[in-house]
């Protein structure tokens, strides 16, 4: 009897409730897609953009997940899908003038990353 072990191929990681817009993370997800590991951690430590920092943080949590899960090298790893998904919208009222209140939307988005 023979048994085969076929390593996982893909993992991921999943940052959910952020505070960011889903149309600007979207934007930096544009840049890392397809791109290896290296070169993508590059990329987003140089770009000025706010949503950089959280997506390095769930990129790198998506790497130790393939390194400590799944024995993956990082040197191998590559950006397979990235993608951003709206999440529920904070409505709070702002007052202006004349008793009246304007409506602020607040986004917030789940970022989710698949490393291969």
């Amino acid at each position: 009897m023979r048994f085969i072990f076929m390593q996982k191929t893909k993992v991921q990681a999943t940052g959910k409730y952020l505070r960011l817009s889903p149309l600007k993370v979207r934007r930096v997800l544009d840049q890392i897609r397809g791109k290896s590991y290296q070169e993508a951690t590059m990329i987003l430590n140089f770009m000025p953009y706010r949503p950089c920092k959280p997506i390095l943080k769930i990129m790198k949590s998506a790497a130790s997940n393939a390194e400590h899960n799944d024995g993956m090298n990082n040197s191998i790893l590559t950006v397979k899908s990235a993608y951003a998904d709206e999440g529920p919208t904070m409505k709070r009222f702002q007052p202006r003038a004349q008793g009246r209140a304007y409506p602020i939307h607040k986004p917030t988005c789940h970022i989710t990353i698949v490393l291969g």
